[in-house]
C-alpha cells in the first residue's frame, strides 16, 4: 500500500533519535518503521503522518514527505522476490528499502522507496 514517509536529518549526537521518538510518543504518533543512516538521515513511516510531520516541524525539524510502498510479506526466504520482480518489470527503480520482523514472527514489514510509487504499487499489486 502507498504510505507517506517522513524524512529529516538528525545531528550526530547522543539522544537525537531518542528526542524525536519522545516527541512523537508524547503526541501519540506511532512509528511503524524507521531507518537511520550514518549520515543522520532519518526515514520513518508513522501511523499519522500529518500529525507526526506537524509535531516535528513545531519542534524545528525540517521534514520532507514522500510516497513509499509499505507491504507485509511472509517472513521466509525469497518471499519478497516476486514483488520486487514485478516492480522491476514495470521499469520502476528501487532507490532504498528497509524492513524488519521478529525472529520467529510469520510476517515481515518492508518499506520501498521507489522513483514512481503509484506505478510500482499497481504493478506489484501492493
Amino acid at each position: 500500500m502507498l504510505r507517506t514517509e517522513l524524512s529529516l536529518r538528525l545531528p550526530n549526537s547522543p539522544g537525537a533519535l531518542a528526542g524525536v521518538c519522545r516527541l512523537l510518543s508524547n503526541e501519540r504518533v506511532n512509528i511503524v518503521a524507521m531507518m537511520l543512516e550514518s549520515s543522520g538521515q532519518l526515514r520513518m513511516v508513522v501511523d499519522n503522518h500529518v500529525h507526526g510531520a506537524a509535531t516535528l516541524r513545531d519542534h524545528h525539524h525540517q521534514v520532507t514527505e514522500r510516497d513509499v510502498i509499505v507491504t507485509s510479506v511472509p517472513n521466509a526466504p525469497g518471499a519478497l522476490a516476486p514483488a520486487l520482480r514485478l516492480v522491476a518489470d514495470a521499469n520502476v527503480n528501487v532507490e532504498y528499502a528497509y524492513s524488519g520482523a521478529p525472529d520467529a514472527g510469520p510476517v515481515a514489514l518492508v518499506v520501498l522507496g521507489v522513483d514512481d510509487a503509484p506505478r510500482a504499487s499497481a504493478a506489484a499489486g501492493i
